[in-house]
């Protein structure tokens, strides 16, 4: 059965920073591309970044430059390291997992539960 978790949220002020974890179990977490997604009150959920099997990483617009991707395939966990944040970034993160998909679209196989980030304005 295949479980993401993930872990780290929390109030940061804005300007701060935060790292968020996704431990994976169940797969072959080196042969899956992982994704973070968010969604905020009230509002659709969206795409943040992706980072593939081979390590390439991809970002919205909204976060490039301050939110950096990365895994670690011994631990089968991936990060989301938070740098510069702002209020508008204050969301549910989720991440997601698939065998296949590696993009912007919610086209993953598995999701976590979520982890709740908060920036106060």
């Amino acid at each position: 059965q295949v479980q993401l978790v993930e872990s780290g949220g929390g109030l940061v002020q804005a300007g701060g920073s935060l790292r968020l974890s996704c431990a994976a179990s169940g797969l072959t977490f080196r042969q899956y591309n992982m994704g973070w997604f968010r969604q905020a009150p009230g509002k659709e959920r969206e795409f943040v970044g992706a980072i593939s099997w081979m390590s390439t990483t991809q970002y919205a617009d909204s976060v490039n430059g301050r939110f950096t991707i990365s895994r670690d395939n011994a631990k089968n966990l991936v990060y989301l390291q938070m740098n510069s944040l702002k209020p508008e970034d204050t969301a549910v993160y989720y991440c997601a997992a698939s065998s296949g998909y590696y993009g912007p679209k919610d086209s993953y196989d598995y999701w976590g539960q979520g982890t709740q980030v908060i920036v106060p304005s």
